[in-house]
Order: C-alpha cells, then sequence, then structure tokens
C-alpha cells in the first residue's frame, strides 16, 4: 500500500472542559450517522476544549449541527495520510519543504501493527500548492 493522501475537511467546536462532554457530543454525531475519519480535543483555557471533527462527509456534518445548533467553525482543510510505510512522512515532508510550504502542525498514530493515519496542516493560503506538490 505504501501510502495514500486525502483531502479532508475538518471543523471546530469547543466545549466546557468537564467530564462527559466529549461522550455526549461524539454520542449525538453516532445517532446521526456521522463518521468521523480523525478526532482530536485540546485543552484551549482554564474550562474550555476545542475539538476538531474530521467527518466522512462534511456536508451531513453540517446539516446536522444546524438541527441540533451545534456551532461549528469550518470547514477548514488538511491532509489525511493513511498507508503503511512510516518512511513515507519524510518523503512527504521533503515534497512540502521543496515546495517551500510550511506544515504548521500535525499529528499521528499507528495500530501497532505497521499501519499509520497522519494528519498535516498547511496555512490556507498554501494548501493548494501543496496539492499540487503532493500530486493529489
Amino acid at each position: 500500500m505504501a501510502y495514500k493522501i486525502h483531502k479532508i475537511d475538518y471543523f471546530y467546536c469547543s466545549v466546557v472542559d468537564q467530564p462527559g462532554e466529549s461522550y455526549k457530543l461524539l454520542s449525538e454525531l453516532e445517532k446521526s450517522g456521522i463518521n468521523l475519519l480523525a478526532f482530536t480535543a485540546i485543552p484551549i483555557g482554564p474550562n474550555r476544549t476545542q475539538l476538531q471533527l474530521f467527518p466522512d462527509n462534511s456536508q451531513k456534518l453540517i446539516s446536522e449541527a444546524k438541527k441540533s445548533n451545534l456551532v461549528l467553525d469550518g470547514p477548514h482543510r488538511a491532509f489525511l495520510v493513511q498507508g503503511d510505510e512510516l518512511n513515507a512522512l519524510k518523503e512527504i515532508h521533503h515534497l512540502l519543504y521543496t515546495g517551500n510550504i510550511n506544515v504548521y502542525a500535525s499529528n499521528g498514530v499507528t495500530d501497532g501493527k505497521g499501519m499509520f493515519g497522519y494528519l498535516i496542516f498547511v496555512r490556507p493560503e498554501d494548501f493548494d500548492r501543496a496539492v499540487s506538490v503532493l500530486n493529489i
């Protein structure tokens, strides 16, 4: 497989930083049939947590959010890299470097069996150029 790069949308929302808030949101998304490709939670102050939602269907998430009064910031764009060759990350970063595109954030995870997922964030003004450099 090596790796595949996908353009994906993501959205922000924030919740009170207390036990169960992510569970409540994820439960509502599941009930609505929203499938997430990735999910992150980041503290943004003493009492708030920012949730990043990476849906497989952005329009469905937007529609369901309106029905439930969930306030979303987005869509924003990122890249999702999936594969089985971690050396690919070096290759991807090299392509972006030679294209003079800065990766301003990234995170990833492996399954412990050779597969990985990796999110790459570039500045909005660099996104289309990154698409070209990465041959997506």
